[in-house]
Formats: C-alpha cells, structure tokens, sequence
C-alpha cells in the first residue's frame, strides 16, 4: 500500500503537510550550527592561537564535510520514492546501502582532513603554534566524521519517511553535552589537561558518536521502523552506483556554494579588517538566512518524491509548487524583518563602528538576495526529488561559480573594476568597490540559478505529464 494518500489533497492541505515537515529540519539545522558557535565563543577565551587554528579548521572540515554530506542526501530522493511507493523492504535495503556509503566517504575525508598543509598553503604562512593545533584539531574531527556521516544516513531516513522529529530531538540534546564537554576538555576541568582547539575537536567527536549511538538505538527499537527490516548488509555495488550516480553531482552542487562563499571571503579580505568584519556579518546573516528555505527544501523534496514513488505525479507537482510558495512567503517575511531590525542585527555582532559601517551598506541588498537564493534553493530541491542532480549542478556551476564569483572578481577586483557602480550606489549606497560588486553579482547569480533551475524543474514535470 502507498504511503501516500490517494484521496486528493488541497493546495492548503499540501502546504500544511510541508509546514509540518519542515519545521523540524530547520529547528535541526539550527542545533548543528550551534555547536560552530559553542567552539568560537569558548575557544575564543581559551587563546589568540586556539582560535585562530579553530576558524582554519572548521572551514576546512565543513568544506569536506559539507561536500560528502551531499553525497549522503542522496538517499533522500531513494528512500523517499521507495515509501511512497509502499517498498518499506526496499527503504531497509537502500538505508543499509547509504550506511556502506558514508563509511567509505568518511575515509576518503579523514585521508582530506589528516594532510593539512595542503590546505593551508592557500592561507599564506600560518604561525607555527596555530599550525600544530590546527593538524591535532583536524585529527579529533577525523574522528567525528565517520558517526557524523552515518548520522546523515538516520537523518535521511527520518526525513523521507516523515519522520524529521527523531533528528531534532537527537540534536537538541546533543548541543547541552557539546557545551558540557566543551567546557571539560578546553578548559582542562575536573582533573583533564586544557586542551584548547583540540578539546573542541574531541568534544564533538565523542558528541557525534553518541548522538550516533542515540540514533541508532532509537530506530531499530521503535515499532514504527520495524516495517523496514533495517539492516546493513553486504554491499550491493548496483545500489551504491545508484547512490553515486545521484550523490555526487548533489555532493558538487553543496560544494559550488560553500566553496563560492569561501572565495568571495578570500576576495574581500583584501580590502581591510573592516570591510572583513562587515563582509563576514553578511555573510553570517545570509546562512542563517538559508536555514530556512532549507528545510523547505529538504521538506519539499521528500513529500514530492514520496509522491512520485506512489505514482501520483499530479501531487507531486502540487507538493513543488507549494513549496515555492512557502518559500517565497518565508523570504518576503524574512526580508521585513531585515529591514526593520537592521540595527539591533548589527548591535548584537559588533560593537566596532567601523565594521557596523560596512556591514550597513551590504545589508541593504540581503533582503533581495535572500529572496533569489531561497527560490534556486527549493528548485534545487524539487529536481533531486525527481532524481535530476547532474543538470542542477551544471547549472549551478554556470550561475553562481561563473557569473555570480567570477563576474563579482571582474567587477569588484579584475579589469572590470568600477563597472558596476552605478547599480551599487543605488543597490548597496556606499559600500565598498569589491565587496559591493562581490555581493551585487552573487545576487545575479542566485536570480539566474533561481531562473534556470525552475526552467529545467517545469521541463521534467512537462515530460513526465506526457503519455
């Protein structure tokens, strides 16, 4: 029997359904980020150098972790298929199989993560105290990765059965032992030798596993997973190359935007601290921002492919639609509140005036970026539901890394340098050259991703339509 209801469902009906799903992601989310913010704000009383080998660190560790989890989600779209199509032992065999997957992935990054020089030959020279910590720090994340990894796979299967509260609450009750353990092993408390960076990293390592542990316990004991048959198994090439075929363009598509905003930092430092500090504010405020179009996004995807497992390709398309119009209500409310609470924003990040300066003239432009990016976000999500990644991630390629990075360094810093400021004295009024320019042409690339990929999603659903 379909997992999903025959009986008609109403756009309301259809947007409640989405609503109840996505909230819970994005609660999720929100507790993820917050062990970034636990490690800077008490690492950051620790010292100077611990610091500064925790922020080198964590960029690398998200750029590699935020790429294989990419490859994880792509059991999203399968699982979800699969329910919707009443196959709960084909949901079991699938999960297994991603279980394979995230375990070899987490080689692969910890073999990334345990050669950091590398990496930091792109950051100039870096202080012989910060590299050592930096080379420890990543070698406690090695250890997180692998549980991290697996996680993806419970959080995948929650998600696309419907069942997002398990992961929230998991995560939640994980942020109370990170901060307790972040206390224990940074500050070398109750007998423990202070550990700085490197405590930080252990915390979160021992927090994953047993977060993982958590998980685990948790579905293969409630009744409602039983219907599966969860169980690792051997590895099965033909549903890993499945999984790969989809993982790894989705994989490259989280890389493209986590790499684009890497670079536009690395752009903009050279116009000083202060355009850095303000340029970091912005960029802060805009991933916060993303969370929830996000969850829409992972919300969207998993009822429209639970749709499409069921063969009800008219839902289906309903479910997207209604999860760009969700989207779009949540960026217009976001955009109100940007506007309106400009300044208590910026009074609870800086103090310095110089910062808040920057940060005021590129805030002015969050509320239109935020709008385009939430809309190229959930398309993106629409067409993984329908397991379409190489497409989107070409498209994204184009959009953000050509037009939006590339055209922004053309604009703000290359031979191009001033050609745009006549849009930024009425878009972004007094901001700086580069990172105005920076910012002005990321939004453009985000409209066109945006533009692109919904063009492509209307194709599909076109296609599909026909007999």
């Amino acid at each position: 029997m379909s997992a999903v209801n025959a009986a008609p469902m109403s756009f309301g009906a259809t947007l409640r359904g989405i609503a109840k799903q996505a909230w819970p992601v994005l609660i999720s989310q929100w507790a993820g980020i917050s062990f970034g913010v636990l490690d800077t704000a008490m690492t950051g009383h620790s010292s100077a150098s611990d610091l500064a080998a925790m922020a080198l660190s964590a960029s690398i560790y998200i750029t590699v972790f935020v790429g294989l989890m990419g490859v994880v989600h792509a059991l999203i779209p399968i699982l979800a298929q699969h329910y919707g199509a009443g196959n709960n032992l084909g949901v079991g065999r699938s999960w297994g199989q991603g279980v394979w997957l995230a375990l070899g992935l987490s080689v692969v990054g910890a073999i990334l993560m345990l050669f950091p020089d590398v990496w930091l030959s792109m950051s100039g020279e870096v202080a012989p105290a910060v590299r050592e910590r930096i080379g420890s720090y990543l070698q406690a994340l090695a250890l997180a990765l692998p549980a991290a990894l697996v996680f993806r796979t419970i959080y995948a299967l929650g998600t696309s059965v419907s069942r997002p509260k398990l992961v929230m609450a998991i995560n939640l009750s994980a942020i109370g032992f990170k901060a307790f353990f972040n206390w224990l092993f940074i500050y070398g408390k109750l007998g423990l030798p202070a550990m700085g960076a490197t405590g930080a990293g252990l915390a979160t390592a021992l927090v994953s596993w047993m977060s993982l542990g958590l998980g685990l316990w948790v579905i293969t004991h409630d009744r409602f997973y039983r219907r599966f048959q969860l169980r690792i198994g051997k590895p099965d090439w033909k549903t890993l190359k499945e999984l790969l075929r989809l993982g790894i363009p989705m994989g490259g598509s989280y890389l493209v935007e986590v790499s684009a905003f890497t670079f536009m930092a690395l752009l903009v430092a050279r116009e000083g601290t202060f355009v850095t500090g303000g340029h970091q504010i912005m960029s802060n405020l805009a991933a916060l921002c993303y969370m929830m179009p996000m969850a829409l996004g992972v919300a969207t995807a998993a009822l429209t492919a639970q749709a499409i497992g069921a063969g009800n390709l008219a839902h289906a398309h309903r479910t997207g639609m209604a999860g760009l119009a969700l989207g779009l209500i949540g960026a217009l409310l976001t955009a109100a509140v940007l506007l309106v609470g400009r300044p208590l924003i910026l009074a609870a990040y800086t103090d310095d005036a110089g910062v808040a300066a920057v940060a005021t003239t590129l805030l002015a432009v969050l509320p239109l970026f935020h709008l385009f990016d939430s809309m190229q976000c959930i398309n993106s999500y629409l067409l993984r539901a329908y397991k379409v990644a190489v497409v989107p991630l070409l498209l994204q390629v184009v959009a953000l890394a050509g037009v939006g990075l590339v055209g922004g360094w053309w604009f703000g810093f290359g031979p191009g340098k001033g050609g745009l400021d006549g849009i930024r004295n009425v878009l972004v009024p007094g901001s700086p050259v580069g990172a105005g320019s920076m910012w002005l042409m990321a939004m453009v690339g985000l409209a066109l991703s945006a533009a692109l990929l919904h063009f492509w999603y209307r194709r599909i659903v076109r296609t599909l339509a026909q007999p």
